[in-house]
């Protein structure tokens, strides 16, 4: 069985599913399978059990209903699970993560179809007259 240098877990610091590098075995010999682990946005370490890992956490993007979907803008608001359209990319996708910063805003992260994993900002304010692409 090869060992297992990086996997996907929730990192509390960051409050999303980050990546993690093993950097130890966990002291307790009941608890075999955590493990020490740094993530490696934030560099802060934690423990992590192996066995609660899901080893597929992509939501599955084919079944999409593109009818349902909200066309994308910075200024409005999304729930996770939201089906978003991207007009620049001519690309949907499903909004898994919302992170809130500290400066009052906040971002999304978006499963597209062709693009991949983005991180999109949502409801910032404009001023009248002006637009942000």
């Amino acid at each position: 069985m090869s060992r297992t240098k990086n996997v996907e877990a929730f990192c509390s610091i960051c409050g999303a599913i980050k990546k993690f590098e093993i950097t130890g075995e966990y002291s307790d010999k009941e608890n075999e399978s955590k493990r020490w682990a740094k993530c490696k946005t934030c560099k802060q370490t934690q423990v992590i059990d192996l066995s609660s890992i899901v080893l597929s956490n992509k939501p599955v993007l084919d079944d999409i209903e593109t009818k349902e979907s909200k066309n994308y803008t910075p200024s409005e608001t999304y729930l996770v699970g939201d089906i978003i359209y991207h007009k620049a990319w001519d690309d949907y996708g499903i909004v898994v993560n919302k992170l809130f910063m500290s400066d009052g805003q906040s971002s999304i992260t978006v499963e597209f179809k062709k693009s991949g994993n983005k991180k999109l900002i949502e409801s910032i304010k404009t001023q009248p007259g002006s637009e942000v692409i």
